[in-house]
This record gives structure tokens, C-alpha cells and sequence, in this order.
């Protein structure tokens, strides 16, 4: 059984509490809350949920995850980015890449990014913890990701693409410039064939959640700017 939670506290049953089938479902109710949400992710739990359903908190284990250091970069990927045609920015316009994250999707129906979580996470954007990476060509928005950054923990959500490559890209940028700043760890969530082509693995729940511990607690970065360029990258 999954437990409920108090409507008027932020605390969370144990991790491994967290069901089997299906694997990680942890809890129930609470709100979106930007105490509640960060209350959670530095215990390693996040919300996924349909619209219009309860809010599904969730742990599972094993977890996705990579190190920033350890990130591939194809050489199908070298190729994008030796063309050199594109932008990347921190934070220029966090609404409209969750918004493009909650678009369609090929072999999927519906989304889990609805108003109530664009609202939330929108929210921690403000307060300097949600964070967006964009990707341009001229000034159109062509690929990007969001998540949000604990001490020296970054907690990748979703990305998106509209032309091949660019969540890739927005991703690789990401990895290199967290791994200059010091950050211990990307989490991932749940393993998918796109992260694993990048350098993700699974660690065990238990692993997951002594580094989360020992990083999320350390002093935030500030100022979250690019300092790396493309060259940087492909001469790593």
C-alpha cells in the first residue's frame, strides 16, 4: 500500500517503502508546493502523474543517472556541433522549453507536463532553482531541456527536439559546463535508450540517495551562465 500524504506537511515515507509493481511508486496527494518539491527531490523522489489524477510521487530503483565527467558524445553528435549553426543559453525563456516539452510526442498519447506542473516548476525558475537549457538556430527555439539544480545536484525533467540533434546538444552543453562548476551528479530518473546513448547508467536506489546526502546540501552555484562554447566541448 502507498501512502497518502498530510496536506499540511512535507514529510515523505522512507524510499524503501517504494513499491515493486509498479517500480518506485512511493506516495499519494500532497500538492506542488516549492517546499514540498524540494523536500522531495533531496530525498530522491519526484512527481509523475497524469492530469487530472491524483499526484504520484515515486523513487524507483534502480536510478538513471550520469556523471557529468562521463558524458559521450557520438560522432554523429561531433558532426552537429562542428557545424557550429546554433545558440545555447541558460534560462532565457524556461516557459516556453517546458511548453515544448509538453508537446507531442512519436508513439505517445497525451502528456504528464500539464498547466499545474508548468506552474510549479515555473515557480522554482523564479527562485533560481529550476533551470532551463535552450537551443537556437536564428531566433527560432529548435531543442532544450529543463530540471532543477540542489547544491551540486542537477535533477534533469524532460527535453525536447525539433530538429535532429538538439536536445543532444542542449544536453552535452549541460554535462560539460555542470562538470566545470563541480557538480557530482545528473539524475536521469528512469533509464531510456536516448540518455544511455549519452553515457547514462543505473546505480543502485540506496547509492543514489547517499549522494544525494552528501551533495545537495552544498552551496548552490551562482549565476548560471555558459562559459563553455563548442569548442570546448569537442576538445575535451
Amino acid at each position: 500500500m502507498i501512502s497518502w500524504l498530510h496536506p499540511e506537511a512535507y514529510t515523505f515515507p522512507p524510499v524503501s517503502l517504494a513499491l515493486r509493481d509498479p517500480e518506485g511508486l512511493l506516495a499519494a496527494g500532497g500538492d506542488l508546493t516549492p517546499a514540498r518539491i524540494i523536500s522531495a527531490y533531496k530525498r530522491g523522489i519526484f512527481p509523475w502523474y497524469n492530469p487530472g489524477e491524483p499526484i504520484l510521487w515515486w523513487s524507483p530503483n534502480p536510478r538513471c543517472v550520469i556523471y557529468p565527467n562521463q558524458v559521450h558524445i557520438s560522432k554523429s553528435l561531433k558532426k552537429s556541433l562542428r557545424k557550429n549553426d546554433f545558440r545555447v543559453t541558460f534560462d532565457l525563456n524556461f516557459e516556453e522549453v517546458m511548453r515544448a516539452c509538453s508537446g507531442p510526442r512519436q508513439n505517445a498519447t497525451g502528456t504528464w507536463i500539464s498547466e499545474e506542473i508548468i506552474d510549479a516548476y515555473t515557480r522554482l525558475h523564479r527562485m533560481g532553482i529550476a533551470h532551463s537549457v535552450e537551443v537556437w538556430r536564428d531566433k527560432q527555439l529548435i531543442g532544450g531541456l529543463y530540471g532543477m539544480s540542489l547544491g551540486r545536484i542537477f535533477f534533469g525533467e524532460s527535453m525536447f527536439s525539433k530538429e535532429t540533434d538538439a536536445s543532444k546538444i542542449a544536453f552535452s552543453f549541460l554535462c560539460h559546463q555542470l562538470n566545470k562548476w563541480g557538480f557530482a551528479l545528473i539524475d536521469c530518473q528512469v533509464h531510456n535508450p536516448h540518455l544511455e546513448s549519452m553515457g547514462a547508467i543505473e546505480i543502485p536506489r540506496d547509492t543514489f540517495i547517499d549522494i544525494l546526502a552528501e551533495h545537495t546540501e552544498a552551496v548552490p552555484h551562482q549565476g548560471w551562465m555558459f562559459e563553455i562554447d563548442t569548442q570546448y566541448i569537442l576538445g575535451s
